[in-house]
C-alpha cells in the first residue's frame, strides 16, 4: 500500500494546484495527474529493478526481459496518455486491462514469494497478495475508470 502514497499525494498537490493557481478544483485533471505520477513510478521500477521483475513472470512465457523493459514503457506511456484528453479514454481503458494481465504476475511472485527489489525468494508470499496487492490493484482499476473514463 506505500505506493498508493503516490498515489494520494500527487493527486493532492495537483488538487491544491488547480485550486490555487486556477481558482477552483479540478478532479478531472487532478485524478489522472495523481495516476500519471503512480504509473510512470512503477513504469520506471521495470528498470532499477529489472532482475526482480524478471522472476515475477511466469516460467511459461518467454523472453522475460522484453517483457520487463515492455511493460515498462507501456506504464510511461500510459502515464502519458491519460494526460493527453484526446486520448484519456482509450488509454484508461487498456490501463485498466494491463492491471488485469499484470495481475497474474502479482499471483505468481506471491506464490514464488519473490522479493522485487532484492531479486530473491524472501518476499512476504501470499500474505501481500491478500492484504495489500489486491485491495491495491481494486483502488487502481476503480481509481483509473473513475478518473479516465466516467469524468472524461
Amino acid at each position: 500500500m506505500k505506493l498508493l502514497i503516490i498515489l494520494f499525494t500527487a493527486f493532492i498537490l495537483a488538487l491544491l494546484g488547480t485550486k490555487i493557481f486556477q481558482g477552483s478544483w479540478d478532479f478531472l485533471y487532478s485524478g489522472n495527474f495523481g495516476m500519471t505520477v503512480f504509473i510512470i513510478f512503477t513504469g520506471l521500477a521495470h528498470f532499477k529493478f529489472q532482475k526482480g521483475m524478471k522472476m515475477m513472470i511466469p516460467d511459461f512465457i518467454p523472453y522475460k526481459m522484453f517483457w520487463v523493459y515492455c511493460t515498462g514503457f507501456l506504464e510511461i506511456a500510459a502515464g502519458i496518455g491519460l494526460m493527453i484528453p484526446s486520448i484519456r479514454e482509450l488509454t484508461a481503458i487498456l490501463l485498466i486491462v494491463f492491471f488485469m494481465l499484470v495481475f497474474v504476475a502479482n499471483i505468481n511472485s506471491s506464490k514464488k514469494k519473490i522479493n522485487l527489489f532484492k531479486a530473491d525468494f524472501s518476499g512476504p508470499g501470499m500474505d501481500y497478495l491478500y492484504k495489500e496487492r489486491i485491495p491495491m490493484q481494486i483502488i487502481l482499476i476503480i481509481w483509473t475508470w473513475y478518473f479516465g473514463i466516467y469524468l472524461h
